[in-house]
C-alpha cells in the first residue's frame, strides 16, 4: 500500500512577492517562501502550496481558499480597514459589506493579486 505523507493542495499565482505580501501583510497568515514558492500555514501542520505562473497564470474560476472565522461581519471590517477589497457578486443577497448571509454559513469573497478567489466563511462552515 502507498504511503502518502500529508496531503496539501496548491494553486498559483502571477506574482510570488505580490502574493507573500498579500497573504502575510493583509490577509495576516502565516507564509513560508521557499524554492520560489510559498508555503501558507492553514494551521494543525496544513499548508497550501502557492507557485507561481508568471503571465501564463489565469485565475482560479471557484473559490481556492476558504478562510472560517467565527464572525464573517467582524472579519470583513478588518480586512476591509487593512486595505481587502470584497467582491459583489450579481444575484447574491449580499449586505452592504459584501456578506452574504441566510443562505448557508454566511460568507464573503474577495481576490488576491492574481485574481484567485479567497473567502471568509462563519464558523458553521467546514473546518471549524
Amino acid at each position: 500500500m502507498v504511503s502518502y505523507g500529508t496531503p496539501f493542495s496548491g494553486f498559483s499565482v502571477a506574482d510570488i512577492p505580490a502574493a507573500k505580501a498579500f497573504y502575510s501583510d493583509l490577509v495576516g497568515l502565516e507564509v513560508e517562501e521557499s524554492e520560489g514558492m510559498l508555503h501558507i500555514d492553514l494551521g494543525d501542520g496544513h499548508r497550501v502550496l502557492v507557485y507561481p505562473k508568471g503571465e501564463a497564470h489565469s485565475p482560479a474560476s471557484f473559490t481556492v481558499l476558504n478562510l472560517p472565522v467565527d464572525d464573517v461581519s467582524a472579519a470583513v471590517r478588518e480586512l476591509a480597514e487593512r486595505g481587502v477589497t470584497f467582491e459583489r457578486y450579481d444575484g447574491m443577497p449580499q449586505d452592504e459589506d459584501g456578506v452574504m448571509k441566510g443562505n448557508g454559513p454566511d460568507i464573503a469573497w474577495f481576490t488576491d493579486p492574481s485574481g484567485n478567489v479567497i473567502s471568509v466563511i462563519g464558523a458553521a462552515g467546514p473546518g471549524r
